[in-house]
């Protein structure tokens, strides 16, 4: 694990230390359900889409599990987040409905936006999601604004900002770099980096190290194994910290591999079989945590498969729920696109 960073006393000497503190056993089985929950339910939203009650893009998060489930176990309640489109994992890791998630998937009443949203659009003041968004980059202007009004407000919060490896060679991301670094924000930069923008390589589009992007501004980056959660936990524990400690932003560069293609449009001949494959195989998140909790003895077969149990019957719940809720009524196209102050 690689990091550049501005020296300070509040830096953290390592991303993640030799001596990485274990997660209590009942903190483990939670991660491990978060991230099976996460994988069923964008499983089921595949099936959905392939019979048509999906519409629009579907953008799967299936593979990089660990990222978004370890790093969310590092922040607290008040902190907010904000992603791209590929964003159904990051809904459930913030504790979102599912149903609600699937519903509006689906474009139903019951949904978080109203079914206006869809896959890509759609956001709970409650939980502090403030989205899912299209526009490749345009999250991280609008994240740089959320750690501005933490910051205002002193009410302690830091924004979690995901992003991919496409999107980081964004203009309008360098411009959030410069000011969040300007006005020390409380901003965490997480690039998910899957290996791929939509159908290019890393390697292909993008020069030099990601977590290296903010060095012309002061501001720290770290790159993390975001394959395994325990490891991106470490991590966002120390940095979570650093931020919060009022230090400025930080940018962590999760390094982490999608299944699927960039969308369910995408059949993905850009890689081989094997290469997919081979990360399946040696690299699971799921796969990595389930022998964990097995070989520490914390559970055992039967207890996975109980949890395994639960999981499918939330997902199913939720497609049932998504299939039966209503479509909006034509009137909503009226509705929410003005707000008077």
């Amino acid at each position: 694990m690689a990091a550049s960073r501005r020296r300070t006393k509040a830096t953290p000497d390592s991303a993640q230390p030799q001596n990485t503190p274990a997660a209590s056993p009942d903190e483990m089985i939670r991660y491990y359900r978060e991230m099976l929950l996460i994988r069923r339910f964008e499983e089921k939203a595949g099936q959905l889409y392939g019979m048509g009650l999906i519409g629009g893009f579907c953008h799967l998060y299936i593979g990089q599990e660990a990222v978004v489930v370890g790093i969310q176990a590092a922040l607290k309640e008040g902190d907010s987040v904000i992603t791209s489109y590929r964003d159904h994992g990051h809904m459930l890791a913030c504790n979102m409905d599912p149903k609600g998630v699937m519903a509006e998937l689906t474009g139903r009443r019951g949904g978080y936006s109203k079914g206006k949203g869809g896959s890509m659009h759609m956001f709970s003041r409650e939980k502090n999601f403030y989205g899912g968004h299209g526009i490749v980059g345009a999250q991280v202007p609008l994240g740089t604004g959320l750690a501005f009004a933490h910051k205002y407000k002193k009410d302690g919060g830091v924004c979690t900002v995901y992003l991919g490896d496409g999107a980081v060679n964004q203009g309008q991301v360098y411009e959030s770099f410069n000011m969040a670094a300007l006005w020390k924000l409380p901003v965490i930069y997480v690039i998910e980096n899957n290996k791929y923008a939509m159908g290019t390589s890393q390697e292909r589009a993008s020069a030099g190290e990601l977590h290296q992007r903010g060095a012309a501004y002061g501001i720290p980056g770290v790159q993390v194994n975001g394959m395994n959660v325990l490891d991106v936990k470490a991590a966002s524990d120390q940095w979570v910290d650093y931020v919060r400690s009022g230090n400025g932003p930080v940018i962590m560069e999760l390094k982490t591999y999608r299944y699927r293609g960039h969308s369910m449009s995408d059949p993905a001949k850009y890689r081989t079989k094997e290469e997919v494959e081979k990360m399946r195989t040696e690299s699971d998140p799921i796969d990595q945590m389930k022998k964990h909790l097995l070989d520490a003895g914390i559970v055992d077969e039967d207890k996975l498969k109980e949890i395994d149990r639960e999981v499918k019957a939330i997902v199913t719940e939720a497609a049932e729920f998504a299939q039966q809720s209503p479509e909006p009524d034509p009137s909503e196209l009226w509705t929410d696109v003005l707000v008077e102050a």
